[in-house]
């Protein structure tokens, strides 16, 4: 069977995506002049930081060979839903088959399916209408070689850049760094702080991430080999994983306290999971030590921007929206940002930056979800 978006069945992903543009909410209002000037800035700031990040990190030396593997686009939040759409596709896909020829054989699957389908197509668009107007940037680890709808950030690019649906660019090589155009700025705004330097400091965040994934070039296969790994722990059946999200939507069982992700794992893949936020946490951990490094250098109102975003990340949000982070798994995103942070500033106190980089060595160099928590076990273990 096969989905109305062309591939596997579970989630009719043409759907998802036509629900989370028609659910996202606006941007902020800018004049077609603003709109020129936000494109055009933060492309700039992209290579800016790439030099910054290069110089703090001591990781890799060719900018060429960075911009040459990974473009920077800026983004509307409708290109940011096409953006994830055309990414999950392709890391659930082995999982989406196997689930797919699990109920092949099941009176009746075709009809059930198609029905499903829609279903899930609806609920992960609504997910993505929520996250779309959160996310400041993203470095797209998963993206296929080709992707759909992505917005051309060049200096002259029409005015509605900032919530309008664009042309599909030409083909591109896997791993992209992606920038929210009107999320940026309308962070910027409900902060109160300078356009110029938020902008560059968002910057720096981001392009950590880029130069994580192109100086370490067997980081991107082994994520990707433990998400599959994930995924291919799953044995459940998809109308039962259904069911069981929808109870933690509802507040139902003693999944109530979880996130989604939680609710749909079984037993055996915890020990993945745990190898998974550890090394998430390094990375966002990470970007958040050089932003906050490079940053008095080369923004002013580091301490400022840091202080109120701090508080923006902790509570600034309501009530509705502060339980959907916590279904959405957003409250882990926060700790894994302080606990990461915590662990690479243990670490580099200790042996140094050139030391803190033997983590980048080699799968087994990187922390454990333990050592993440004790910066000292792991210096033990791999930078004595």
């Amino acid at each position: 069977m096969t989905s109305a978006s062309g591939g596997a069945g579970m989630v009719d992903w043409d759907l998802a995506v036509a629900t989370a543009t028609r659910l996202a909410r606006s941007g902020p209002e800018v004049s077609r002049g603003e709109a020129r000037a936000v494109v055009s800035e933060l492309r700039r700031h992209a290579l800016e930081a790439e030099e910054h990040v290069r110089a703090f990190t001591r990781m890799g030396s060719s900018s060429l060979l960075t911009l040459d593997a990974t473009p920077v686009l800026v983004v509307d939040r409708p290109g940011w839903i096409r953006a994830n759409v055309a990414g999950f596709r392709t890391i659930v896909r082995p999982l989406v088959e196997k689930l797919q020829s699990r109920r092949s054989d099941s009176p009746g699957a075709a009809a059930l399916g198609a029905l499903g389908e829609k279903a899930t197509g609806v609920e992960v668009g609504a997910v993505l209408a929520f996250l779309s107007g959160k996310v400041l940037g993203q470095y797209e680890t998963f993206a296929p070689a080709e992707f759909p709808g992505a917005l051309p950030a060049a200096p002259d690019t029409p005015a509605g850049i900032l919530d309008t649906p664009r042309r599909a660019l030409p083909p591109l090589t896997p791993g992209r760094l992606l920038l929210v155009a009107p999320n940026i700025v309308q962070v910027e705004r409900e902060l109160d702080v300078h356009p110029h330097d938020f902008r560059l400091w968002v910057c720096l965040h981001e392009e950590t991430h880029r130069t994580q994934f192109t100086a370490v070039p067997w980081l991107r296969d082994h994520i990707q080999s433990e998400v599959q790994s994930f995924l291919a722990q799953t044995d459940i059946d998809p109308a039962a994983m259904l069911d069981r999200a929808r109870d933690l939507l509802a507040g139902r069982g003693e999944e109530r306290r979880g996130t989604l992700l939680e609710a749909v794992q079984s037993p055996q893949q915890r020990e993945t999971l745990n190898r998974l936020t550890a090394v998430m946490s390094l990375l966002e951990g990470h970007a958040d030590v050089v932003m906050d490094g490079v940053g008095p250098a080369v923004v002013p109102s580091v301490a400022e921007i840091r202080e109120k975003f701090q508080r923006r990340r902790a509570g600034g949000a309501g009530r509705l929206d502060l339980v959907i982070r916590r279904l959405l798994g957003m409250d882990a995103k926060l700790r894994q940002y302080q606990d990461g942070a915590v662990f690479v500033r243990g670490v580099v106190d200790r042996v140094g930056m050139d030391g803190f980089n033997r983590v980048w060595t080699s799968p087994n160099t990187l922390p454990t979800r333990e050592e993440i928590h004790n910066p000292g076990a792991w210096v033990a273990r791999v930078a004595p």
